[in-house]
């Protein structure tokens, strides 16, 4: 299995929008598998993360973000759970599952109802020791605002997570604590 050529299906491969997520997944792929080799007590597969990383965020062509070139139909929040849509029809549902579970630290039943997510109800929560370390390398790397190949330090990081309530600070530290 190629992640390239399942991207080329959906982004027209000299496009901008198709050069931000390459490079933005390539980024989280390499330090994904990293935090992987770093860390062989907990048997990750390899495999599995890097199609997996290379194809996190391919759902965010369908959403209505502009600074990534995406004039899809939907807010940007929803590009996790159309991924896995996406993947699942082309045959590759685990690899959805990261789709859907990598924004933030996770995202909750309570979380979509208390802040009125336009989410389907269900946990978008990683479960999965490829899922968590893939969601948590992707929290180095931003897409947009002329930072795509910088790595953010985890300060930074934590201090953006704050607005999202402490849990995800706290998920983040855990993870911080397993992974660095």
């Amino acid at each position: 299995m190629d992640p390239i050529q399942v991207i080329e299906k959906y982004y027209p491969p000299r496009s901008k929008a198709f050069r931000i997520l390459v490079d933005h997944c390539r980024l989280v792929t390499d330090k994904a598998l990293g935090i992987a080799a770093n860390h062989p007590e907990l048997n990750p597969d390899t495999v599995f993360i890097r199609n997996a990383a290379m194809l996190h965020d391919i759902g965010i062509f369908m959403t209505n973000a502009p600074n990534l070139y995406c004039y899809g139909d939907y807010p940007y929040i929803c590009h996790g759970y159309l991924g896995q849509e996406l993947l699942s029809n082309e045959g590759f549902p685990e690899y959805g599952l990261v789709c859907e579970r990598h924004t933030g630290t996770g995202i909750t039943v309570d979380d979509i109802l208390e802040q009125k997510l336009p989410l389907p109800l269900r946990n978008y929560v990683p479960e999965s020791v490829e899922e968590q370390i893939i969601c948590f390398a992707d929290k180095f790397y931003s897409k947009g605002g002329g930072q795509l190949y910088r790595e953010k330090p985890v300060q930074e990081i934590r201090k953006t997570m704050l607005k999202f309530g402490k849990k995800n600070i706290s998920r983040f530290d855990e993870w911080c604590e397993i992974f660095l």
